[in-house]
């Protein structure tokens, strides 16, 4: 997929006999279809949005040129995606978890200790997991105390071990 677009939904199923999509959100943000004019499919046609509404909780969505139900139907399962540059802006020290995934970790040390391959949202705060050579994958909360760099230019973060992390 284009590493300009960012999944912001997936289209679930038909919503009635008019043509409307329901849209399971994959956002924090899920008022920001309201905002938006238009969604990409991974292919790269767009979709003129016409008019939102929210159900429960679903994005109901009448998209120009889809008319009947049997249309609606062709784009289920589909993603749909906005411009990375229109993603909401976040506050300073806040990152979006695609950005912080596949960043490499050093200790403060300098010690090289993996890449992040996911992000556990646990409530209270999210764990990075990092993936070691040859050890098991190591858990770093998302904490000011332990994480003390992110640079997502520079594809690294920096954190400070503790020994019941280590």
């Amino acid at each position: 997929m284009n590493s300009e677009l960012i999944v912001i939904g997936q289209i679930v199923a038909p919503h009635g006999v008019r043509g409307d999509v329901r849209i399971f959100p994959h956002t924090d943000f899920p008022e920001r279809f309201t905002q938006t004019k238009q969604l990409i499919l991974e292919d790269g046609s767009c979709l003129r949005i016409e008019s939102v509404k929210f159900h429960k909780k679903f994005v109901l969505l009448k998209l120009h040129g889809i008319n009947t139900m049997n249309d609606a139907e062709n784009l289920r399962g589909k993603f749909v995606h906005v411009k990375r540059a229109d993603a909401v802006r976040l506050p300073e020290g806040h990152y979006y978890h695609f950005d912080i995934i596949g960043l490499k970790v050093y200790s403060e040390t300098g010690e090289y200790l993996g890449k992040i391959t996911d992000i556990l949202s646990t409530g209270s705060n999210d764990v990075y997991v990092i993936e070691q050579d040859a050890k098991k994958p190591l858990l770093i909360p998302a904490l000011k105390e332990v994480v003390l760099d992110i640079n997502v230019d520079a594809g690294h973060i920096k954190v400070k071990l503790q020994e019941e992390l280590e």
